[in-house]
């Protein structure tokens, strides 16, 4: 198997919206995105499938270290070769992919976030700075546009966390700011436990709402010159808001089951929006 498939396979095994968005790239372009988010996949499974604490904090050293080796010329892992040619061309960085490892190396050590610049440092890591680097590889002139991948970053992290509440609860994690459950009246037990409640639909609404906001500060700062070239960005857009609406109009009932669109609406979305944008 080649780099390059193994990273397809990557990417198509995780039936995550992101591939949806890869579809309509040139074939450079698409190979360098694809392995992006399979290097993507590959740290973030050292945190999410490993119960030993240690050995996932050494498994992320060894990705650091093949980090360097990749930025050095010397990549060994199949995703690090896939991703080699794409390193001059697209402007990635040792610096932005050790900052997505800083990202998962939190979930290691830190199962709550005490307010909300907590939880945005920890959103800009997992997820602003991988759209900082996909921007690089789709194409832009206006430096503007990687405000717009920055908050569209977040944007997707915030919808995300709102769909994977329970799921979180079952690993004893909450990614929701202590203080504003405290404000909402929302105690942290109920999450655990997954009780739903009025205070908690109003904190969920209250989640949703920034994310909109993220939403639409993210599209409102991408400049018109770029927005043909980070079409995959805007499909990305389309079907998290797509997501978020249907969370919503489902009730919030995230704490018990887990909302999510079907791979033929996803194509439907992707389509359409590659269309217009």
């Amino acid at each position: 198997m080649s780099p390059d498939e193994y990273c397809r396979q990557k990417a198509a095994a995780s039936g995550s919206s992101f591939y949806y968005s890869f579809l309509f790239l040139p074939p450079e372009r698409r190979r360098a995105i694809t392995a992006l988010y399979a290097f993507c996949r590959e740290v973030d499974d050292v945190v999410d499938e490993c119960d030993d604490a240690q050995l996932a904090r050494t498994t992320l050293a060894w990705w650091r270290s093949e980090v360097g080796n990749l930025v050095a010329g010397n990549p060994q892992h199949p995703v690090t070769r896939a991703l080699a040619p794409a390193v001059a061309p697209f402007g990635i960085t040792a610096g932005r992919l050790n900052e997505i490892i800083d990202g998962m190396e939190m979930d290691l050590a830190q199962t709550r976030y005490l307010d909300w610049p907590g939880l945005e440092r920890y959103c800009y890591l997992v997820a602003s700075v991988v759209g900082i680097l996909a921007a690089g590889i789709f194409g832009y002139r206006d430096p503007r546009t990687l405000e717009y991948a920055r908050d569209l970053g977040i944007a997707f992290q915030l919808t995300n966390i709102i769909r994977d509440v329970g799921e979180d609860a079952r690993k004893n994690r909450i990614y929701l700011p202590m203080d504003e459950l405290k404000a909402f009246g929302v105690p942290a037990a109920d999450i655990l436990n997954r009780r739903a409640s009025g205070a908690f639909d109003r904190l969920m609404r209250h989640q949703a709402e920034r994310a909109r906001e993220y939403y639409a500060r993210a599209l409102a700062a991408l400049p018109a010159e770029d927005r043909g070239a980070q079409r995959p960005g805007l499909i990305m857009a389309a079907i998290y808001r797509t997501l978020l609406a249907e969370i919503e109009r489902d009730g919030f009932r995230v704490l018990n089951q887990r909302v999510s669109l079907t791979p033929l609406r996803k194509f439907w979305i992707a389509w359409k929006t590659w269309l217009i944008a």
